[in-house]
């Protein structure tokens, strides 16, 4: 359990202000969020590794190879293909 003391150590050591009005709150407060850190370490330690929540090992299907149409026939449409490629003009 952290004190009072303890918050004004740490409230000096970061250069903060606390009030005596602010004090208690911000000492219950600061206890509650070490408690839940402790409560997720523990927890931690405890519990099964797993890699997803929903157990799926590869949601990802495999890639396949398939036909296309060949560069000729898509070059053919296109005015000023050179060597196998499309010209694209730069923007300026």
């Amino acid at each position: 359990m952290i004190d009072r003391e303890e918050i004004l150590k740490i409230a000096t050591l970061a250069k903060l202000s606390v009030s005596e009005e602010e004090l208690d709150s911000l000492t219950a407060d600061m206890d509650q969020i070490l408690s839940f850190a402790d409560t997720i370490n523990a927890a931690g330690a405890q519990g099964e590794d797993f890699d997803s929540v929903s157990g799926l090992a590869n949601a990802f299907r495999e890639d396949l190879v398939i036909p296309s149409y060949p560069r000729e026939a898509i070059l053919r449409n296109v005015d000023g293909g050179e060597d196998g490629f499309f010209y694209v003009q730069k923007r300026r």
